[in-house]
């Protein structure tokens, strides 16, 4: 019998083990990476692996020594090039919740927030609405103004009056709470940016960049309303598009009575 078992152990159990463990860390090592640029890395590196194969097959030797005399002078150069993106996958790697769901705003809450976007859009004023997803952002909070304030788009709509001490930041909400408000991020370091994205646009993209946060962007020139995410910036979306896809990136399931009111 416990021949039979050792057997199991190690020609069935252990091996599918051994594949799903590999597997999932495959497939979260996918994610993080799609979330930022430093898929482009992966590519090159794949391009530098397909063309060495290729020289070695067809005995290039001229091109073997080349390449790898550059090698370790382009690993090093793309960990220089990509250390903002290679920070943000280790970042999230050391968060350990993988297997949790985002602490989210209720469907109402939600509701509030995009009501309050539609009208600040109306009025022309600027706005920056930040939701924390699973890497928190305590630096940046803690050097805002505390306000641990239920979701409204009252309060909303105040924090982003033009006279207020406030306004010129953005508000940071976690679960269902607008914790900190007047809050300043990094600016993105894209060179690619539109030469017409003011502030805003680039504190709302670099802190895209360095954490897996979206950020709700509001313009005061044109009154367009934009999301950050993953390293990416998605401009003048209509509010229901906005809808939907905070939906899907803040993980929405429906309580009963949330549910009830849909």
């Amino acid at each position: 019998m416990d021949l039979l078992n050792t057997f199991l152990f190690r020609e069935i159990i252990r091996p599918i083990l051994d594949i799903a463990l590999l597997s999932f860390l495959l497939y979260r090592g996918y994610r993080l990476l799609v979330q930022t640029r430093a898929i482009q890395l992966i590519k090159g590196l794949v391009l530098v692996l397909l063309l060495y194969g290729f020289a070695n097959v067809f005995k290039l030797e001229t091109v073997s020594w080349l390449l790898e005399i550059i090698a370790p002078g382009v690993v090093i150069a793309a960990a220089i090039v990509f250390q903002p993106e290679l920070r943000k996958i280790f970042t999230q790697l050391g968060q350990g919740d993988w297997f949790k769901f985002q602490n989210r705003p209720k469907q109402s809450q939600l509701e509030s927030i995009l009501t309050a976007a539609e009208m600040l859009s109306g009025v022309r004023r600027g706005a920056l609405i930040t939701f924390v997803r699973k890497v928190g952002l305590k630096n940046i909070i803690d050097r805002g103004t505390p306000l641990n304030a239920d979701i409204t788009s009252s309060l909303l709509m105040t924090i982003f009056q033009f006279d207020t001490a406030l306004h010129d930041g953005a508000v940071i909400i976690q679960g269902k709470k607008i914790l900190s408000g007047g809050c300043f991020f990094p600016l993105s370091e894209q060179s690619d940016v539109r030469k017409s994205f003011g502030t805003r646009h680039r504190a709302a993209l670099g802190l895209a960049e360095e954490s897996d946060a979206v950020i709700l962007v509001v313009s005061e020139e044109s009154g367009a309303i934009s999301l950050a995410y993953d390293s990416n910036l998605y401009y003048d979306l209509s509010i229901d598009e906005i809808r939907t896809r905070l939906k899907e990136l803040l993980n929405f399931r429906l309580t009963a009575e949330e549910a009830d009111v849909e």
